[in-house]
């Protein structure tokens, strides 16, 4: 079997794995995929990688029908900035494909030519880290908000001690929690579920707000509403059960994020 046509077998296989029925199953082998990337970087370095992303990379892709596409900035301690890059694909074939017609765009590589020719010793960014996901039942795909309008990002991660307390949760989600988030003004962008890439397994969500003010005020809504008290008390839905870390950052969206 050509590697590529492997790659693409075996990203078809984890996607359809991460659903609960076969008819999900199915469904998620043509859906949408997302890949979220994680540039570290020294914050000098920062300009240099928007550049890339927003003049090469972001264009190619949307030559290739990919998209749309979130960059989002958390700043790090002293000097180093994380750059977090969404990438929403059609299904998983393009994700397999993606390197390989990047690497045959004359377009792409001309206008990549500076950030691809970075020395070693002057790198553009240190690692990137990828994960990438599939939508759970209750949020099968992407919702964007409006890119025009100020916007602060919520990414969490809640990692699971094992697959089933990792199903656990995500059937939470499913079955009543991200309604309770609609209605207090948690607005999801995304829910995927990972299936490849570090600390799994884990659920990955975004979340959306006009401002901090905002935040802090729909997640007072939800520590305090009635349906989640009742909804958390439940045993087999218990936090110390299901979730065994949470990861909590606030991104902002560049000039240029289409998310």
């Amino acid at each position: 079997m050509e590697r590529r046509s492997f790659i693409q077998a075996s990203l078809a296989t984890a996607c359809a794995a991460a659903a609960t029925t076969p008819v999900i199953a199915a469904d998620r082998q043509g859906g949408p995929v997302f890949e979220l990337r994680t540039y570290s970087l020294k914050a000098a370095k920062q300009p240099v990688l928007e550049g890339y992303l927003s003049k090469a990379f972001m264009p190619a892709l949307k030559r290739f029908g990919i998209g749309p596409v979130g960059v989002f900035v958390e700043k790090g301690k002293e000097d180093t900035n994380h750059v977090y890059v969404l990438i929403v694909y059609p299904s998983a074939e393009p994700v397999a494909t993606l390197s390989t017609r990047l690497a045959a765009d004359e377009e792409y590589q001309k206008a990549a030519k500076d950030y691809l020719a970075a020395p070693a010793t002057d790198p553009v960014y240190s690692r990137i880290e990828s994960s990438l996901l599939v939508p759970i039942e209750g949020m099968p795909k992407l919702e964007k908000p409006d890119p025009s309008k100020p916007r602060l990002l919520n990414l969490r991660i809640y990692e699971s001690h094992n697959e089933r307390a990792g199903k656990k949760k995500i059937e939470m989600f499913n079955k009543g929690e991200l309604a309770i988030f609609r209605r207090v003004g948690l607005t999801p962008v995304f829910f995927g579920e990972t299936v490849a890439g570090a600390a799994m397994p884990n659920l990955t969500y975004l979340l959306v707000f006009p401002d901090d003010a905002a935040r802090e005020a729909a997640w007072k809504r939800f520590r305090d509403d009635p349906e989640w008290l009742k909804l958390k008390a439940i045993p087999e839905y218990a936090d110390k059960e299901i979730v065994s870390r949470i990861t909590n950052k606030l991104l902002t969206p560049t000039a240029f994020s289409e998310i």
